[in-house]
């Protein structure tokens, strides 16, 4: 019974073995420039910008009002190209909520100066030159 196995076997064997590959892959090794390196990097700093964006609570309650759920946005901007996303970052740059801080900034400097400027309207204080005091 063994050696009427032993024929069959051994010519499956063979012909599996015929049909492997034993052909050896060489490794592809390049130098990668800075400017993809650089380029990578800015798109991933705008698909965390973008998906910061759209996890602040603000942002959140108004896709809610208009019927967008959260994880369905999260996922749809996991799926933008690169291209539609420095797009999207691009235009978060004109907004003056998305920006980076710049328009808070900008903001804040005002307000201070109005309010040094009333207190020096008011005799408080003695900043500015060209205000005028009564003493």
């Amino acid at each position: 019974m063994l050696q009427k196995m032993i024929k069959p076997v051994s010519f499956f064997l063979v012909f599996s073995f015929l049909l492997l590959d034993f052909s050896i892959q060489t490794a592809k090794a390049q130098m990668i420039g800075t400017t993809a390196v650089i380029a990578a990097q800015k798109q991933e700093a705008n698909r965390e910008r973008v998906t910061t964006f759209l996890r602040r609570d603000d942002v959140q309650q108004v896709m809610v009002q208009h019927g967008v759920a959260a994880a369905e946005a999260q996922k749809r901007v996991a799926s933008l190209s690169d291209a539609e996303l420095t797009k999207i970052s691009r235009a978060m740059e004109q907004l003056p909520a998305g920006g980076d801080g710049v328009g808070a900034v900008i903001g804040a400097v005002v307000f201070i100066f109005l309010v040094l400027l009333i207190t020096d309207l008011l005799g408080l204080t003695h900043v500015f030159p060209f205000v005028t005091h009564r003493r």
